[in-house]
């Protein structure tokens, strides 16, 4: 390792400061540092000045591994990093390397880039001879080596290069070729904002992309574009309230890293899940090029979802981090205490474990990166105001030692945390190690992405055959996975589409996913979709083709939009985004997967289905009920039971019915008389019924609409048979209706 290069400014005044917090904290005056570290032998504090000339100031104070230092000449704006000083065995687990400037992993605000350097690697880049191993990429390129960063695909077998320190390896300083941590102003105006605070019942997520659902529409300024403030701009707003969403979830907007492998194909991390600052909002989606304006921008754009009674959702990634494995760059954890930040290989400490696909994991079970993960959450919460987070492959967290546990000490912290207890929890239950696979398993407060949901849905729309009990299972709110750990129905995040998979326009448009443009020979994303092109694939001009297509949107957004439980539809399905049957653009940072809002008066009939679809739902409580159907009379004597599975003929389903291998029509009756449970005010809940005809038959079908207990007259609600949804229809009760082929009508009862 090269010589002690510190030094110390006669003209900065340091004084002891404190152990906490950790990171860097303006409090008017100056400015307090704190930084954990177990394996420091001494850490240097750098302060890096406008023409990238660097002061050293060794930190003297250490409380509990702890290094600190108050410097009250130090305001925001001021660009720092830190040297630490300790063992360089990687063999043990550390990798000390004071010639790289490392990030403060509590920083708040970041500036600059990483350019690729060498200097950003702890070893030398030379590779072995064409004899010695086959594979001779650069050890950058294997820095994460991401098929799909969202953790689909887990990395290839590591590249045997040299990474053990030699006499002749010369140590290069990475000042200049990595990012730089920023002080930050935290003192904002909040204007008397309060949180919505809206139950999961009454809640409908859109989830969305800074960049992509502002870059190209036209009413947002070109200068806000693809930024907070482009996000908070009237457009954008008066779009989510028009369709009648209540939460805007937004994929990763934690400070990320670009990978240099996609940087050399010409792509770029678009998707953002290669988070290294778990503090700070990211900065290319800041206006505002002045170090640390993303940290105020990024609040005001949470006032003004707040003040228009929307709630703002992270997506959060707290399990690896951008460092990726053993090859990869030393820009923050790994060079501060790499064994206590990332899950290291028992007795091969060398290695990290991998369970996400990205390289590493961070080390969950340790007290100071949960301490991070922890501090991270409440702060998001308190100094960004933060409605609630959707955890990237959560089961990672879970895990103490090599299984998944519930009960894991991440759980447990978050349970008896008065602030992070009390926001939306959301957990994307899987991860891709063993056993990793968790719908229905997490603890009572939390909420989960119902995978199952998913994959059933998507089943019966394309007609797959023995679906109808699993379909009604999840129709209901999936009481077979919540119900046993005591949680209600809007414990299920319901939905067909996220960012990682098909758009909904292409999961009716094609059977194969189409990835050329992401360079890896189409062998990235996922190849069972589920999906169906309803006979042609990709673009046509078949009209007929084009109607099926148009219904079976219809037909899935209409049945996210009427289950029991939470629902969360993907941004611009709403009037038919398209990625060309790319169903993994996490590196297209361009048209491909940006929102065409050209498509809103293209396809303004779907966009007017959606909001009138959202609205039936907001609008009638039978649809989000906060408890379980029972099946059972409402009252003593009664026969109405709140909920009943008949025949397209009207007659109770059987279990013959039920295990019929046709299995692509039934009738769902829902009592509006029949739900139990009182409003906020405790008051009783009373609502209209209604008949929902589910025909996912090539052919038309003729239903029978019941009569007696159940109605005298039915008006059409909703038909997805027809553009918009609406009708004006009015059917007695005891009559035939037909049900067109692959399509849903929703009765409502008006007698």
């Amino acid at each position: 390792m090269p010589e002690d290069a510190s030094t110390e400014s006669p003209a900065i005044e340091i004084w002891p400061g404190s152990a906490y917090p950790l990171g860097a904290t303006y409090d008017g005056v100056g400015t307090n540092f704190a930084l954990f570290s177990e394996v420091a032998e001494a850490v240097d504090l750098c302060l890096i000045a406008d023409d990238g000339t660097e002061t050293r100031i060794r930190f003297e104070e250490s409380d509990g591994f702890v290094w600190h230092a108050y410097l009250p000449s130090v305001i925001p704006g001021q660009k720092y990093g830190y040297r630490v000083h300790g063992p360089w065995d990687p063999a043990a687990g550390h990798r000390c390397d004071p010639s790289k400037l490392l990030l403060d992993p509590y920083g708040k605000a970041f500036e600059g880039d990483f350019d690729g350097d060498r200097s950003l690697f702890s070893y030398s880049l030379d590779v072995p001879e064409p004899d010695d191993v086959e594979d001779q990429d650069k050890p950058f390129e294997d820095a994460s080596d991401l098929a799909d960063p969202d953790g689909d695909v887990v990395e290839s077998e590591p590249v045997a290069h040299d990474v053990s320190p030699r006499d002749d390896f010369p140590q290069h300083d990475s000042l200049g070729h990595t990012m730089t941590t920023v002080v930050i102003n935290p003192f904002f105006d909040w204007q008397n904002d309060r949180a919505p605070r809206r139950p999961y019942h009454e809640t409908v997520i859109y989830e969305a992309h800074v960049k992509g659902m502002t870059t190209t529409h036209p009413d947002v300024p070109e200068s806000l574009r693809g930024t907070y403030a482009g996000l908070a701009h009237p457009a954008i707003i008066d779009h989510l309230l028009h369709l009648g969403v209540t939460a805007i979830e937004l994929m990763p907007v934690h400070q990320f890293m670009q990978d240099q492998t996609l940087l050399d194909k010409g792509l770029r991390n678009y998707w953002g899940y290669n988070t290294f600052g778990f503090l700070a909002p990211h900065a290319d989606y800041s206006s505002n090029p002045t170090a640390g304006a993303a940290v105020t921008e990024f609040k005001a754009m949470v006032r003004a979802f707040h003040a228009a009674g929307i709630e703002v959702i992270l997506d959060v990634v707290y399990n690896h981090t951008a460092e990726g494995n053993h090859m990869g760059p030393t820009i923050s954890f790994r060079g501060i205490d790499n064994a206590a930040y990332y899950r290291l290989v028992d007795g091969d400490s060398f290695h990290y474990m991998d369970y996400t696909g990205t390289g590493n994991s961070l080390n969950a079970r340790h007290p100071h990166t949960l301490q991070l993960i922890m501090d991270s959450l409440r702060y998001w919460v308190t100094e960004m105001h933060v409605d609630g987070f959707r955890f990237d492959l959560a089961s990672t967290l879970a895990r103490e030692l090599h299984d998944v546990d519930r009960l894991s000490a991440f759980f447990d912290l978050v349970q008896q945390d008065p602030i992070v207890s009390q926001v939306k929890l959301i957990a994307e239950p899987w991860d891709v190690g063993e056993g990793g696979y968790q719908v229905g398993n997490f603890p009572g407060l939390w909420t989960e992405w119902n995978g199952k949901y998913r994959d059933t849905v998507r089943d019966y729309w394309r007609g797959e055959p023995a679906t109808l009990g699993e379909f009604a299972s999840r129709l209901t709110g999936s009481s077979d996975l919540y119900e046993a750990t005591g949680r209600r129905p809007g414990a299920s995040i319901n939905f067909v589409i996220a960012h990682d998979g098909f758009t909904l326009n292409d999961l009716v448009s094609y059977n194969e996913k189409h990835n050329e443009a992401n360079g890896e020979n189409n062998n990235d994303g996922e190849s069972h979709n589920r999906s169906w092109n309803c006979g042609v694939e990709g673009p046509t001009d078949d009209p007929e083709i084009l109607e099926l297509r148009g219904r079976q949107i219809r037909n899935i957004m209409a049945t996210l939009l009427l289950s029991q439980g939470t629902p969360m539809i993907a941004h611009g399905d709403e009037f038919g985004r398209t990625q060309q049957g790319n169903n993994n653009v996490y590196c297209q940072d361009s048209e491909l997967a940006w929102m065409d809002w050209s498509l809103a008066e293209t396809n303004a009939d779907l966009l007017e289905f959606t909001k009138n679809a959202i609205a039936l739902r907001n609008d009638h409580p039978v649809f989000r009920r906060r408890r379980f159907f029972e099946g059972r009379p409402i009252r003593s004597g009664d026969q109405a039971r709140d909920i009943a599975w008949l025949t397209p003929m009207g007659e109770e389903m059987t279990p013959e019915d039920w295990d019929s291998g046709f299995g692509k029509s039934l009738t769902v009756f829902l009592n509006g008389e029949g739900i139990p449970e009182p409003n906020q005010r405790g008051e009783r809940v009373v609502d209209d019924s209604f008949l929902l005809c589910f025909n996912a038959h090539h052919e038309t079908i003729e239903f029978m609409t019941p009569d007696g207990e159940y109605a005298k007259e039915w008006a059409v609600a909703l038909d997805t048979a027809i553009p918009t949804g609406t009708s004006e229809n009015v059917i007695e009760a005891g009559t035939h209706v037909k049900v067109a082929a692959r399509s849903l009508l929703v009765l409502r009862k008006t007698a």
